[in-house]
């Protein structure tokens, strides 16, 4: 999930920018949801747990995934379905996987994950998705930054520990903001990685609400802050990749600094727990019209799903978006955030052009080669195809 954040209209036939470099991407699949059961929740801290999902033997290949790499959740609380996105934490064993989930306010369904599950529920668990994932081949060595808050770090530990694992020549720096050390998710897990690689990863710790002894680590994350690590600690010239994750500020904060120390972009990956736009996550993708009349103009939505063929439509004057368009015929259209962060609802646009209102997914390359996220595009051509199998 890695992208700028801007409104834009997106056509394959306009589109000039030259490729960004050829990477390995993780396989696409196709993205349908399984029930799995609860085997186990950790206690992380007051307000934040691990949830683990066993995987039977028969689904291990649909649960196969790359570290870095997220599943959606689905599940009904209070009549109303409600999904979301979750981090894999641990580096993938084909049996079990592993999310951390901290509680939100007005967040349901991670107040429902923190008080009301119970090992043995069953939840229905999207196959993992996501290319916030290292591109470092095995004989590869060098160096990785992580610059993460909160419940930014889920993602990072399942990095850190495959990098570290697999890759013996490669330095894994972790910068990781919290509130109090209380609120550290994964402290001992931490501990241990850094135990079991001595001189090969090291932990930064922020305390925004706590005092340190060192000046330079008590409060946020900011401008100053980074800049006075880049400059004594971690010369960015050393570094082979960057991984964000946290709020969009500190991801927009990070990156406006490492591009000030002339960071080429396409060594950056971000990925944003939140966008902090008010009553985020709330609710799925913006209800259809269903059907749309024939009373007006209206634009015509194709899109390919499963090899299938599927038509919808939605007024000129005020269009749907594609995603809301196709659910009026396929329930099964794949979506989890509908706030174009999670990349859920990814397909490429073959005809027609749209605007994105948000995109904080997709990377520059899939952006220069067509892809869109159709829970944020609308169509502004009379007809707009779009593939969710590509």
């Amino acid at each position: 999930m890695t992208a700028a954040s801007d409104t834009q209209t997106t056509s394959p036939a306009e589109n000039t920018t030259a490729p960004a470099p050829e990477t390995p991407a993780p396989p696409r699949q196709r993205l349908r949801f399984h029930d799995l059961k609860v085997n186990g929740i950790r206690e992380l801290t007051s307000t934040a747990v691990e949830v683990s999902f066993a995987v039977p033997e028969e689904l291990s290949d649909e649960f196969s995934y790359i570290p870095g790499q997220h599943i959606a959740l689905r599940t009904t609380i209070g009549g109303t379905e409600i999904r979301r996105s979750y981090s894999l934490c641990a580096p993938p064993d084909g049996k079990t996987l592993r999310i951390g989930v901290k509680e939100v306010a007005d967040g349901l369904f991670s107040t429902h994950v923190r008080n009301d599950l119970s090992i043995g529920d069953t939840i229905a668990v999207m196959n993992p998705q996501g290319s916030f994932t290292s591109r470092l081949t095995k004989a590869d060595t060098g160096r990785i930054v992580a610059i993460a808050a909160g419940s930014g770090i889920t993602p990072v530990m399942s990095l850190a520990a495959s990098v570290l694992r697999t890759h013996p020549g490669v330095h894994f720096t972790l910068i990781y903001g919290n509130r109090t050390s209380t609120d550290v998710m994964f402290l001992e897990d931490l501990a241990d990685l850094k135990d079991a690689h001595m001189g090969r990863f090291d932990v930064h710790h922020f305390l925004s609400g706590e005092g340190r002894s060192a000046e330079l680590y008590s409060g946020r994350i900011d401008e100053d802050k980074l800049k006075r690590l880049l400059e004594l600690v971690i010369p960015p010239e050393t570094v082979d990749e960057w991984f964000l994750c946290g709020p969009l500020p500190l991801v927009e904060m990070a990156r406006t600094t490492l591009d000030a120390h002339d960071v080429d972009r396409s060594r950056i990956h971000f990925e944003l727990f939140t966008t902090g736009k008010e009553g985020e996550g709330r609710a799925g993708p913006r209800r259809p019209r269903r059907p749309t009349t024939a009373s007006g103009p209206v634009r015509t939505v194709t899109f390919t799903l499963d090899g299938r063929t599927g038509k919808a439509t939605t007024p000129q004057d005020n269009p749907d978006t594609i995603l809301s368009a196709a659910l009026t015929t396929r329930p099964d259209v794949p979506y989890a955030c509908a706030g174009g962060v999670c990349g859920t609802c990814k397909a490429k646009l073959i005809t027609g052009t749209v605007d994105m209102a948000d995109n904080y997914a997709l990377e520059p390359d899939e952006l220069d080669t067509g892809y869109v996220l159709t829970c944020q595009s609308v169509p502004t051509s009379d007809s707009v195809e779009v593939d969710y199998d590509q």
